[in-house]
């Protein structure tokens, strides 16, 4: 990662033996940090109803299982050691919708962990296979068992039931927003920089909402006029209701309920976008750039194309392409997708990228 994790234990704390720390960390100790983070910056050239449009994302399968949620799973385990919370021989266990399961099965199991995953049974097939290649177990929960709501409750009960467990708790955690405040962030802020830029808005899809939080934190202290918008399904707009609201087949985003680390009162406007059409943009992106993302990265894509549309010409509007499509290859992203009358992507013509290191 960009930071050596001196902040997280400064976090954690211990700012005075963070030098000492940091080297106990086994995060630092076996490497992994160098595993994780300094992803790539892509301008992206579009055309939109014909007129020459752009936009930054962040290209986060460069990461270590190929997600974002690397960033985050690396820095709750590496502060959760500082804290004392986490010590060898502790088994981890959390609900998720799979690419967090997947990035603390392959984390945890590289420290020495048992790992063992709740998640939602209509998660794609590559992700459930994912998580158990890496020596995870994988319990799943039906949406008659409570689904999302029911794989946390499901967690916990295990933590009440058994020692040695450790819950990173991701969807309530404040050391999700952290990783992106001090990666993520520091990193878009200086890869923007060497093109001479500042960030105008940033929008990022709200599962956990970690990333958007801790982006809006960063990016907010170098330019206090900063927009931060949350994405969501315009299927299920939950962060608009405040509950779950129809379905959609974004995977990661939405999950629903609102978590307790997203504060929509720090950020701007929801911006929302079809599932359909999220499924569109991202493959043309594979198609058209050979960028393979996945359906929540054209979700952002299209997000961002909007904001681009409400700023004045040439603002820098940034967003996250979070994973690959590679764990989607059983779902609906490898079959053809009908547009409908109001979606944004046919309107698009993806011209060309430059990645900025």
């Amino acid at each position: 990662m960009s930071c050596d994790f001196k902040s997280c234990c400064t976090q954690a704390g211990v700012a005075a033996d963070a030098e000492e720390n940091c080297r106990r960390c086994p995060v630092n100790s076996t490497g992994l940090q160098h595993m994780i983070g300094n992803t790539p910056l892509l301008e992206i050239e579009y055309q939109l109803d014909g007129r020459p449009r752009r936009l930054f994302a962040k290209y986060e399968q460069r990461n270590m299982t190929g997600s974002v949620k690397d960033r985050m799973a690396a820095w709750i385990i590496a502060k959760a050691y500082q804290l004392g919370e986490l010590t060898p021989g502790d088994t981890i266990v959390e609900a998720t919708s799979g690419n967090t399961g997947i990035s603390f099965a392959a984390i945890g199991r590289a420290l020495g962990h048992n790992v063992r995953i709740y998640m939602p049974n209509w998660m794609s097939a590559e992700r459930v296979g994912l998580i158990r290649s890496f020596g995870a177990e994988v319990v799943p929960v039906s949406r008659e068992d409570g689904g999302f709501v029911g794989s946390i409750e499901r967690a916990e009960e295990y933590a009440r039931d058994h020692d040695h467990v450790f819950l990173p708790r991701q969807f309530a955690n404040t050391a999700n927003i952290e990783a992106h405040e001090h990666t993520t962030g520091p990193e878009i802020e200086r890869q923007l920089a060497t093109r001479g830029l500042v960030a105008d808005a940033v929008l990022a899809g709200v599962g956990t909402g970690g990333t958007i939080m801790g982006l809006q934190r960063h990016l907010k202290r170098v330019n206090p006029k900063l927009g931060a918008h949350p994405l969501e399904p315009a299927n299920s707009p939950t962060l608009r209701t405040g509950h779950k609201v129809g379905k959609h087949r974004i995977q990661g985003i939405s999950d629903e309920f609102i978590p307790p680390i997203v504060r929509l009162g720090e950020l701007d406007e929801v911006i929302d976008t079809w599932d359909g059409d999220a499924i569109l943009m991202a493959q043309g992106l594979c198609r058209d750039l050979g960028l393979g993302v996945g359906i929540s990265s054209g979700a952002n894509f299209l997000g961002a194309a909007q904001l681009v549309e409400r700023h004045p010409e040439r603002a820098t509007i940034v967003t996250i392409f979070p994973d690959s499509n590679k764990k989607y290859l059983s779902t609906d992203l490898a079959r053809e997708e009908s547009p409908a009358d109001d979606y944004l992507t046919p309107r698009i013509k993806l011209v060309s990228f430059r990645a900025i290191a």
